[in-house]
């Protein structure tokens, strides 16, 4: 192992003890707040230090089984043990790795994926719905629940904007990378002679604030209005003013919620949202000041960003930003995102590894 990890996990056993003494006292036990901080890192650390144990367990065994070497009667067993226990802490080592890279306090968290038509008309609008599809049906796939909370749908199908909410275990950790700009080259619906047309949407991928760690918003920044709601929905929807529409005035980022029964759950909807905006326009703006100080593999994840490119006539889907390409389009606008998630997530591993490595 690297003298480099092994200091860094030597912190993580010395931090476990620290830990376990701050869950004794009795005044950390009456601050729920803190008590939650503390054992959330209490549970990530004593997963880093539990399997740093075993890595030193398996160095002592192999150590044991190479002294056995010397004992003819022993020899075959003790070679046994020591190919095992090689494979074994090869395996350790890239687990403790991973786990002693920087975490994303959001990533557990659940997510708005606000998708938008760009260029390309009808045809962009078309291929928001696909890519509204395609997340539902990924978020089955793994066991996510989906909530549409607000859609502007288009004329003849797909969305002019749709926004989901997932939750789920690590919705924002494993979607957090598809952010960015989607562009699709293939022949539309509508297009009479065969010609293939590219069109593009944005997709941007928020975390749901935490409730305990969420802005105040202050109700004189707000402007809330209310007024009927179109497209689908029955009689009911196009009878009463239930839909809303909630402006911040100091940034002008706006959320609106038009798909529930009520005012009051539109309301509570369309706040929810605007928090997660406002939010993600901090993060972005921090990511570009990193940004302008070192480029990274994936990118801040901003929007305007092209990202990836989905091509029907061949099938084929390519992420830019890793050079990722896999001919298996059909299945992947089923659901079948698992392969792309995961490459982008290795990738970032990587970098992480390399700055980990230069610290």
């Amino acid at each position: 192992m690297k003298p480099f990890l092994r200091t860094q996990l030597e912190r993580y056993v010395q931090r476990l003890e620290e830990l376990d003494f701050l869950l004794s006292r009795e005044d950390i036990m009456g601050d729920m707040q803190q008590y939650r901080r503390i054992s959330r890192e209490h549970a990530d650390v004593t997963a880093v230090a539990g399997r740093y144990r075993r890595y030193l367990q398996c160095e002592a065994d192999i150590a044991a089984a190479r002294e056995m070497l010397e004992d003819a009667d022993m020899a075959e067993m003790a070679q046994e043990e020591i190919t095992s226990g090689e494979a074994e802490l090869i395996k350790l080592e890239d687990e403790l790795q991973r786990l002693l890279l920087p975490k994303d306090p959001d990533d557990a968290r659940p997510a708005f994926v606000e998708i938008r038509a760009g260029t390309g008309g009808d045809e962009s609008a078309l291929f928001a719905g696909d890519l509204a599809r395609m997340y539902t049906r990924y978020a089955a796939n793994v066991g996510w629940k989906v909530e549409v909370m607000s859609a502007n749908e288009s004329e003849i199908g797909g969305y002019k904007e749709v926004v989901l909410r997932i939750d789920g275990d690590n919705v924002y950790g494993a979607l957090r990378f598809e952010s960015g700009g989607h562009r699709v080259q293939r022949v539309p619906a509508t297009e009479t002679q065969g010609r293939i047309h590219t069109s593009a949407c944005t997709v941007a991928v928020m975390p749901e604030p935490d409730e305990h760690e969420a802005i105040t918003l202050n109700p004189a920044d707000l402007r809330i209005d209310t007024f009927r709601a179109s497209g689908a929905g029955g009689q009911h929807i196009n009878k009463t003013d239930s839909a809303v529409r909630v402006v911040h005035l100091p940034t002008g980022i706006v959320a609106e919620c038009q798909d529930g029964r009520s005012q009051h759950s539109n309301k509570a909807k369309a706040l929810q949202v605007l928090q997660a905006r406002i939010q993600e326009k901090e993060r972005s703006e921090r990511a570009a000041k990193e940004a302008a100080l070192r480029k990274g593999l994936i990118g801040s994840g901003d929007r305007s960003d092209r990202i990836r490119t989905y091509n029907f006539p061949q099938g084929r889907l390519t992420d830019h930003r890793i050079n990722l390409t896999l001919y298996k389009l059909l299945a992947v606008m089923e659901g079948d995102l698992g392969d792309v998630l995961q490459a982008l997530q290795h990738a970032r591993e990587a970098e992480l590894l390399a700055e980990l490595e230069t610290q």
